[in-house]
């Protein structure tokens, strides 16, 4: 079993045929950060978190967050653009940020295969198309 079959595999597997909608709302979440990979980092550092959106990127081991402090940090899954995602997969928000937490720190760990964001996106994109792919196989 792989790094990603893994990472699906811990919060519950893809659904029938499809993708694991944690894993669609972290893609798409990260895709939506206002400054990509780079902000979510920035924001997570501004938020007290440096040291565990760190360890996410550096090649190390991945410290945890809980779901608290990721809504937290993210200015609380009632307001904005992630409440609106949560309600897009049907998940209510303590679920929803539980499982992001759960998921979001192995994300950003194979969004930086090499200890560091790229200061151009590094083709988040095709990074985020590419590890999404993976898990649907």
């Amino acid at each position: 079993m792989g790094l990603l079959d893994q990472i699906a595999g811990a919060i519950g597997g893809a659904s029938d045929g499809g993708q694991n909608p944690l894993m669609q709302l972290a893609m798409q979440f990260i895709r939506n950060q206002p400054g990509g990979l780079q902000g979510l980092i920035e924001q997570f550092t501004k938020s007290g978190l440096g040291e565990q959106a760190a360890s996410w990127v550096s090649q190390g081991a991945n410290l945890p967050v809980s779901g608290e402090q990721l809504s937290q940090a993210l200015g609380g899954a009632g307001g904005g653009g992630l409440a609106q995602m949560l309600q897009q997969f049907g998940m209510n928000p303590s679920e929803g940020m539980d499982g992001l937490a759960k998921m979001l720190p192995d994300v950003v760990n194979q969004l930086t295969p090499n200890g560091r964001v790229e200061e151009d996106g590094g083709g988040l994109e095709q990074q985020l198309s590419s590890l999404l792919g993976k898990l649907g196989q």
